[in-house]
């Protein structure tokens, strides 16, 4: 599967509450009414939450960009479909009225977004969810490599390395699930970029986590979390520039789901 990731920021003069019930009551359903013409295979709003554990996630990473107001994630059985559901003059006209309403309620040109694909790290069953009314939430960490690296090389050592860190500390920290997605450069993603005015620069990829809110409160208080924390983001330095990434927690809400 391919997956289209979008980090969205509010217009000026919405409330974060405001923002997100535009998005789920109105922008959500419009989306499912087109996804059978888009060739939508899933597509899943993920709401961040205001919790301190916001600060706390950032605090121990240094500086870095604030959360966003939530991810716009949606997938296609392939790169082929993807393209195609566009390409077709129904495609055009349902992406045109999608497009309309997005101006509605998100500041286009500071909400990035990228095409990517999955890489599971810790446990890859699909049937996970930071549901509203359940004590999961999922952790989306966007990040951005440093300068001194390239795309590619960042990449390779994310899912080579860092993946085999994680698992090994994956007890230690209570992760119940945990993926990589890596970004891929596609002229696709210049269209829909440009589209939609977008001047924020794609991430490397996203790392999204699924714990319990509880249990993630409470790692920092035993050794063993604690120190799993450490080692986790201290690897994260060689490959991670904190100061242009940004890491939050949120609760998902399914619309459509045809796997």
């Amino acid at each position: 599967m391919i997956r289209l990731v979008y980090p969205l920021r509010r217009r000026a003069g919405m409330s974060r509450a405001e923002f997100q019930r535009y998005w789920r009551e109105i922008h959500g359903p419009l989306v499912a009414r087109h996804s059978t013409t888009l060739g939508i295979l899933r597509y899943v709003q993920l709401h961040t939450l205001d919790d301190p554990i916001n600060d706390q996630l950032a605090g121990s990473r240094g500086p870095m960009e604030p959360a966003y107001d939530g991810v716009a994630e949606l997938w296609w059985t392939d790169r082929e479909t993807l393209a195609g559901s566009f390409a077709r003059a129904e495609g055009q006209a349902a992406g045109r009225e999608l497009l309309e309403d997005e101006r509605r309620f998100i500041d286009l040109p500071n909400s990035p977004l990228w095409l990517a694909y999955e890489y599971p790290q810790v446990n890859p069953s699909e049937d996970l969810l930071a549901r509203p009314s359940g004590s999961l939430v999922k952790l989306f960490f966007c990040l951005r490599h440093p300068s001194r690296q390239t795309l590619d090389e960042a990449q390779l050592y994310w899912r080579t390395s860092h993946g085999p860190t994680i698992r090994g500390i994956a007890q230690g920290m209570r992760l119940r699930r945990y993926l990589q997605v890596h970004r891929f450069v596609d002229q696709l993603e210049g269209e829909l970029r440009t589209a939609r005015g977008t001047v924020v620069d794609p991430y490397t990829g996203h790392a999204e986590a699924w714990f319990d809110r509880f249990e993630l409160a409470a790692v920092g208080n035993t050794p063993e979390g604690r120190q799993a924390m450490a080692i986790a983001v201290e690897d994260e330095r060689k490959f991670i520039d904190f100061a242009r990434s940004a890491i939050f927690i949120g609760k998902e809400h399914t619309f459509i789901d045809r796997r």
